[in-house]
């Protein structure tokens, strides 16, 4: 089978390998995929490769192999998955434990765009609580765990404002119910909870937008740069703020991939896909994901998938 695997090149991210397929473990089926989806922080370990790192986290597609326990879906079945590693590839072995099967309403580019995502949106309203009633501050917003939140917290009743670079990138987070600024110093706290996934100087300049006693989820550093924060600059705004460092992984995904199924199905939940391309074109993709030039996900289509 084909397979992408890393090259080390900044402009050329990934290449083609012909590779045997993978042998599924007791616990996994194989899956012949027909969309992908790359993450922003795959493109970041891209650029330094670990030695055997197959990337390739978000998967849709369908099973050819059952699980050899018994458990799992049959041959034939339509699923999502979150792989650890080795989707960006015709054939990838996924835990049962970590996919959910897909309704006929739910097509394969749409599924393909959920896992990474759509599970650290609904962990991060979780780690908030009920967000009915809260004034959410969200930074770093147009990818595509920012459309989730605001789609999710903004029909679970809460007050959201999303930072975003670009009016063009927060045109549709302010479709969804948000109110959009373009730099975090905009935004009109105090907030209850802020969400903030950009690191350096952002984090400090939304920390002071918190309300005494509020929360600062840190859930990312897209702009890899070190946040410095100033004890004292914190007695004169947000005291006694809690910050919490978030991280999403942890398995099993399974009910949290069947959750977003079922919102997506039900019209509740809609994915923003700024590209569907060839899986041939994955390296350009993968420098324009990189460069933050593309506005949420972008899903990627493999062999019969493309016609």
């Amino acid at each position: 089978m084909q397979r992408l695997i890393p090259t080390g090149e900044a402009a050329r991210p990934v290449a083609f390998a012909e590779v045997p397929q993978p042998v599924p473990e007791p616990g996994e089926v194989l899956v012949k995929v027909e969309a992908f989806a790359p993450n922003r922080g795959e493109t970041f370990l891209l650029e330094a490769p670990a030695p055997g790192f197959l990337p390739g986290k978000d998967v849709a597609g369908l099973v050819v192999q059952e699980a050899a326990d018994g458990s799992g879906p049959a041959v034939g079945t339509r699923v999502v998955g979150h792989p650890a590693r080795g989707g960006w590839a015709e054939y990838a072995a996924v835990p049962v434990h970590s996919l959910a099967v897909l309704p006929d309403g739910v097509d394969g580019v749409r599924a393909a765009a959920l896992p990474l995502a759509g599970i650290t949106a609904l962990r991060l309203l979780r780690t908030v609580g009920a967000p009915a009633g809260l004034r959410l501050l969200l930074t770093g917003a147009s990818g595509g765990v920012g459309h989730y939140v605001t789609e999710l917290a903004v029909a679970a009743g809460a007050e959201v404002t999303a930072v975003t670079a670009t009016p063009e990138r927060g045109a549709r987070l302010a479709e969804l119910g948000a109110h959009v600024v373009h730099d975090v110093a905009e935004a009109a706290g105090p907030f209850d909870v802020v969400l903030e996934s950009t690191g350096g100087p952002d984090l400090p300049l939304a920390l002071a937008k918190a309300r005494p006693g509020g929360t600062l989820v840190w859930f990312g550093q897209a702009s890899r740069t070190p946040a410095t924060l100033d004890f004292f600059a914190l007695l004169g705004g947000p005291e006694r703020v809690v910050i919490r460092h978030f991280h999403y992984a942890g398995a099993p995904y399974g009910p949290d991939l069947a959750t977003l199924v079922r919102l997506v199905d039900q019209g509740r939940l809609h994915p923003e896909i700024g590209r569907v391309a060839s899986w041939e074109l994955t390296a350009d993709t993968l420098v324009e994901l990189r460069e933050r030039r593309i506005r949420g996900k972008a899903v990627l289509l493999t062999g019969e998938a493309r016609d």
